[in-house]
Formats: structure tokens, sequence, C-alpha cells
């Protein structure tokens, strides 16, 4: 694959991308006021101490729910609890009897380009001061800081590059790390952007990362780490992509799982090829075009 850094996010681009997120964002922080996952569900563990640094929650926003809902189910035999948040729908996810993530839509406001994508939400120190960091770096804040009540604080931005990011500041606490990755849950959180380093400045700044480079192959990239290592960031793969998180969820078989995400409805960007990740990697949008990554889990 050759790799090319993608075009800026034009202005008629970034302005809907804004209008769809704000809304779509609204309705996830709002549907947390009464759902399951604001505070700590039965039997999940929360950290002693604030896990700044760590991605804690994930939504996908997407202007077809009814579209991906089945496709996730099939692919990952995820389960639905339906809220409804400011009048409108919003979906939890459930993954083994817990609380992954959710659902919400996010109207198309440029008709023949898909805006579907998972936004993740970063525990932050102090969300007011992160929001604030990520405008003056150039950033723009998409939904400005507000009180979630029996919850904490949040806010959505687009840092630098333009890739959507949630912040929080949870007030019951982070949900702790797992001694081991669990199959069908979130595994992973990578930033793909053109510029890498400039990326890396901006979230060591923002949450206190260490910045460590380390290879891929024949392609380097650089790991956010706190306590442990937390996400990763690298250089664009696809001309024309928009610089944004990826999240991969942990399969057991990538290959078997394209071919199966192929057969729903998804599409097979990059398929698992030893030179990648020595095979343990792909790369698929779902029906509506959100991103997302395929990964095993190796010790």
């Amino acid at each position: 694959m050759r790799h090319h850094h993608p075009r800026q996010t034009d202005p008629r681009r970034r302005a809907a991308l804004r209008a769809g997120l704000g809304l779509a964002a609204a309705l996830v922080v709002s549907g947390c006021e009464t759902t399951p996952g604001v505070a700590p569900p039965a039997g999940m563990s929360i950290s002693k101490t604030p896990l700044i640094g760590k991605f804690v929650w994930r939504d996908l926003m997407t202007d077809d729910p009814a579209l991906v809902k089945p496709f996730y189910a099939a692919l990952f035999g995820w389960e639905y609890v339906e809220r409804t948040a400011q009048g409108r729908p919003y979906t939890l996810v459930k993954s083994g009897g817990q609380f992954i993530g959710g659902i919400a839509k996010a109207e198309r406001r440029i008709p023949d380009q898909p805006n579907a994508q998972w936004l993740s939400f970063l525990s932050v120190a102090d969300v007011d001061r992160a929001a604030q960091q990520t405008r003056s770096a150039g950033g723009s804040v998409v939904l400005a800081p507000f009180d979630l009540p029996k919850v904490g604080r949040a806010a959505v931005v687009l840092d630098p590059q333009g890739a959507p990011l949630g912040l929080v500041r949870a007030s019951f606490g982070d949900p702790a790390d797992a001694p081991r990755p669990t199959l069908n849950h979130f595994l992973w959180t990578e930033e793909l952007v053109p510029d890498p380093r400039a990326a890396a400045s901006f979230y060591s700044a923002l949450a206190g990362f260490e910045v460590v480079t380390e290879l891929d192959g024949d392609r380097p990239f650089l790991l956010l780490r706190k306590g442990r290592d937390r996400a990763a960031i690298m250089r664009t793969p696809i001309e024309g992509m928009r610089a944004q998180w990826l999240v991969s969820v942990m399969v057991a078989d990538p290959a078997a799982s394209a071919q199966r995400a192929r057969d729903l409805g998804g599409k097979v960007l990059v398929a698992p090829h030893p030179k990648v990740r020595n095979g343990t990697f792909a790369l698929i949008t779902d029906p509506s075009g959100a991103l997302i990554a395929l990964q095993k889990w190796t010790s």
C-alpha cells in the first residue's frame, strides 16, 4: 500500500463534521445521565485513582443506527439496551454483560459524504483546561465543557489536526485496567494523522503522556505511555483519509472476522498480512462507513 499525506479537512466538511458531532455528542452525554453506564454498573471495577490518559468510553456516531446494529451484533455478538436522550434514541452497547459503548444518530450534513465514525472519550484531569488547551493549540471545541449530573464533566473537541475527541472527568472514577483484554471488547486506540510528531506533542501536553518511538515492520509509530501503553499515533495509511482516532476490537481470527464483516455488508480496506503486525490486524468499515480495526491480541 502506498502511503500519502491526506488532504486537510476542507472548511465545508469540517463544519458539517462539527455540526453532526455536536448533535450526536449532546445525545450521548445527555443519554448517559439516565443510563446504567453513568455510575459504575454492578461488577465494574473502578480504579482507586484517576487514570488520566486512558480512553474510557466509545460511541459510534452514524446516520443509520438501524443499519449498523445488526452488523455489530452478528460480527461481535454485541447486545443493545435502548434509551432516550433529549427525546431521541440512544443505544447502549453491551459485550459479555458489560457496557462498553454506545450508538447515537448523527445527521449527514453533506449528502454524498458519510459522517459515521467512532468517537473515543479520553480521561483528563480538568475538562475545561483540556478544552482550552485544544483551542489554544489550533483545535476547536465542538461541544463546550458542561456538567453531567451524578457523572462529572465532559466536552467534545477537534484536535489541531481535525480528529474528533471526547474529554471526560468522571466523578465516580475511571474503569480499572483489566488484567487481560476481553474478546469482542475494545482493545486499542490509535490516531491516524498527517503529522504524528505534532500530534504526539499536543497529547503529551494535554494528558502528560510519555512519547516512545516504535516500529511496525518498517513503519514508525509513536506510543503514548502513562503508567502503561495507552494509545498510539501513526501517519495516515490511505490517501485522503481524514485525521481520526481509530478503535480496534479484539477478535480471535482477524482474517475470518474481516471476511465475516464483508459478508455482513462492511468493506475490508486492509486485509490481514504478515508484514502488517504479523497478520494480527485488519481494517474495515461498517455498512454506514465508520472505520474500525479488528485485532488479535498477543501477549
